[in-house]
């Protein structure tokens, strides 16, 4: 039995393929982390979906920022951005199921006897992994019940950018989603309580000064690793031995990337 990791797929199913013929993936006994996003922008994001949910326990998935999209987009009627490539999706079929499915989906996997985690885009600097979990959790909560169309509606926006425990109510919500799904920089300084840049998506060489990436101020525990995606720009490199980064911008003509987490063995599309 083997354990793969994989980046954002964001719809590319062909190379997602590859990479599982390539390690002779077999669902009986292997066993699929992937990132999140697996929608969007791509030209198979509809496949992507179907397969995923179709592996059932043999794959672990946490939600992006893309997925949640595409919740707010099937649920509550948002208007569809200029890029995207959902409405094969939102007219299939078996959209009902494949959208209920993604639904149940975590912010976050933790794997105790592993000490393995897994988010999309971080884990907020502020928080411990256990109280990662929680937070993800109580998000986790209200999108799997009624209040999810509210909280759809509601969900994006920067505010507020910074954390407090005193937190509540939609900005509590707000700032726990967009720390686990478009976090890729904050402050540096702790008197500004890490505060979250969100706008800023390019390579670590043009962060705004008094800001770094999320991960150099983010200290996992002693044998622990993180695993996320999100920071195409970052090409799967962090420069961080216990904080890993999978998403290497397949979707912008770049490639995918899968780590085997048993020995730390990388696999590429091509």
């Amino acid at each position: 039995m083997a354990t793969y990791a994989v980046g954002d797929l964001q719809g590319c199913y062909r190379e997602l393929v590859q990479l599982l013929e390539q390690v002779r993936f077999d669902p009986a006994h292997d066993v699929l982390w992937l990132t999140g996003d697996l929608v969007n922008r791509g030209p198979q994001s509809l496949e992507c979906l179907r397969f995923v949910q179709s592996l059932g326990p043999a794959a672990r998935t946490v939600l992006g920022n893309h997925d949640l999209h595409l919740l707010a987009v099937a649920f509550t009627g948002a208007a569809p951005k200029k890029k995207d490539t959902l409405q094969e999706i939102l007219d299939a079929p078996d959209a009902d199921e494949l959208l209920g499915w993604l639904r149940q989906q975590p912010l976050m996997i933790v794997d105790e006897r592993r000490q393995l985690a897994m988010v999309h885009a971080g884990i907020f600097p502020g928080w411990t992994i256990p109280q990662a979990r929680a937070l993800a959790q109580e998000v986790e909560t209200v999108l799997q019940s009624d209040r999810s169309v509210h909280f759809l509606q509601h969900m994006y926006g920067n505010e507020p950018d910074s954390w407090n425990d005193r937190l509540q109510g939609m900005g509590r919500l707000r700032f726990i989603t967009n720390a686990f799904t478009r976090m890729r920089i904050c402050a540096l300084e702790k008197k500004r309580q890490h505060a979250l840049e969100l706008r800023y998506k390019e390579d670590v060489a043009g962060i705004p000064d008094g800001y770094v990436p999320w991960f150099t101020q983010f200290a996992p525990p002693p044998g622990w690793r993180v695993l996320f995606g999100h920071w195409a720009a970052l090409e799967a490199h962090t420069g961080v031995d216990n904080v890993i980064a999978l998403d290497s911008g397949c979707v912008w003509g770049r490639f995918l990337t899968m780590l085997r987490v048993d020995d730390g063995k990388y696999f590429y599309s091509v």
